[in-house]
């Protein structure tokens, strides 16, 4: 959910219910990660006076350690969750100053966001081939949710000094346990969060730790993930490599978005020619849109958002204006951006107006207003909001 508050943050500053409404995403998301820290959807808090929902999607779902259906909507773990309540809580710092914010629940989240990432760093065995298992999500007979492999355990891997998740951002099944952009993420905001928590001057041990975990989860996405000059999207740390990428943000495509490299780095410049291509099993390519998809649809139905994640990948005005043609091309006439869309027929997409895509796309559009404004604005003035610069 945090993630869905991206464009907001260049915002904050200057208006301040815009910010007490993000401070209250931030309090309320700290009490739910600090209970259930494996799971990412959540049913409303009580002090909103509504109803729960039932979601027919975790029916028949067994989840160890249990949770509870009253505060849980759904407990499928993603690393990307914890990593947008940790952005979200420091984009809010910079952007007003307010370090109130770190109060109990939000320390206490911090404590299990660190205890998840111990868990899932660790292997499938022990030197005893002891089964180690912190987490598990088990689909039984007659779920709609696909089950996780090895009765809930995902499949084994081996300790590499990345952090391992059964689900990617799309809500799907991860191939192999260590998800590259999630991981990179990951190694960005805590090092953000160390940040803050030394200009704040408080708990320097959970700064220190979240420096050491930053470091040693970057070094072991170089170390591990790239072969031959390109990232895989998923490893096992056994030599399993799936060479591919999801649209969902993080993706391999969005890494500069996500602050783990720069545009130019020889690497990415040299993942996203292939991923862009017909070598990335998820791109497709028709005559109106182009671009990475993933198996929550089809590999016929690129998502608009990975030509998002394309545009904050790219300084080619060519490339931008490709991107924002297709992306203002295939709304169908609504105006707002698709989940997905078929490279075979303009009128055959998924969720018309799906939320998470339009805000990252006006999110992007204050980017290029500041970093390339003569392609979107009459004067070629960059623009920050609040400021001509």
């Amino acid at each position: 959910m945090a993630q869905r508050y991206g464009e907001s943050s260049s915002l904050l500053g200057a208006d301040p219910d815009l910010a007490a409404l993000v401070k209250a995403v931030i309090n309320n998301e700290a009490r739910y990660v600090a209970q259930f820290p494996y799971c990412g959807a959540f049913q409303p808090p009580p002090e909103s006076g509504l109803a729960t929902s039932r979601n027919e999607w975790a029916e028949n779902v067994i989840v160890n350690p249990p949770v509870d259906p009253k505060i849980v909507f759904e407990c499928k773990y993603e690393i990307d969750s914890l990593c947008g309540f940790l952005k979200l809580s420091r984009a809010y710092y910079a952007a007003t100053g307010d370090s109130s914010f770190i109060n109990t629940h939000w320390k206490t989240a911090v404590d299990q966001i660190f205890r998840v990432i111990r868990e899932q760093s660790q292997p499938s065995f022990d030197e005893n081939f002891n089964f180690i298992s912190y987490f598990n999500w088990t689909g039984s007979r007659g779920s709609l949710s696909p089950r996780v492999n090895n009765r809930g355990n995902n499949e084994p891997k081996a300790y590499t000094g990345l952090v391992g998740t059964s689900h990617r951002p799309s809500d799907d099944l991860t191939v192999f346990a260590f998800l590259t952009p999630a991981n990179a993420m990951l190694s960005v905001e805590l090092g953000h969060l160390a940040d803050v928590l030394d200009q704040v001057g408080d708990l320097k041990n959970v700064s220190t730790q979240a420096r050491e975990w930053s470091a040693r989860i970057k070094d072991a996405i170089w170390k591990t993930t790239v072969q031959e000059n390109i990232f895989a999207y998923e490893t096992n740390g056994f030599g399993g490599r799936y060479v591919m990428d999801d649209a969902n943000v993080p993706s391999l495509l969005s890494l500069p978005y996500l602050g783990f490299l720069e545009k130019d780095d020889e690497t990415y410049v040299a993942t996203r020619k292939l991923l862009l291509s017909a070598r990335n099993p998820y791109y497709a390519a028709g005559k109106n849109i182009s671009g990475v998809g993933g198996p929550h649809i089809t590999p016929w139905h690129p998502w608009p958002m990975s030509l998002v994640s394309s545009i904050y990948g790219t300084d080619d005005d060519t490339e931008i204006l490709n991107a924002l043609y297709m992306i203002a091309n295939n709304t169908n006439g609504l105006g707002l951006i698709h989940e997905s869309q078929s490279i075979y027929n303009g009128s055959d997409y998924t969720r018309s107006w799906f939320a998470w895509a339009n805000s990252y796309f006006a999110e992007v559009v204050l980017d290029l207003a500041e970093r390339k404004p003569h392609l979107i604005l009459k004067e070629n003035k960059a623009y920050r909001p609040g400021q001509w610069m």
